[in-house]
């Protein structure tokens, strides 16, 4: 109830585009530097996932088919 008696008496444009803008400007490098950080680590650990299953799918291929390697 307390931000409709701090935000009551403005134009919707205030609420909507100009404070929104004002936290862009005042927090924009801290919420860039988290985007940045939680992407790193998505693409981090889609990585990591890709690696294991390359690994998982040689170590497969070789000890099912040890007896012969020419498929390779």
């Amino acid at each position: 109830m307390a931000q409709k008696g701090i935000f009551g008496g403005l134009p919707g444009w205030v609420k909507w585009i100009a404070i929104p803008l004002l936290v862009l400007l005042v927090f924009g490098s801290l919420i860039m530097s988290v985007l940045g950080f939680v992407i790193s680590l998505l693409f981090k650990a889609l990585l990591l996932v890709a690696l294991i299953g390359g690994l998982i799918f040689v170590v497969r291929k070789f000890t099912s088919s040890s007896s012969s390697r020419g498929d390779w």
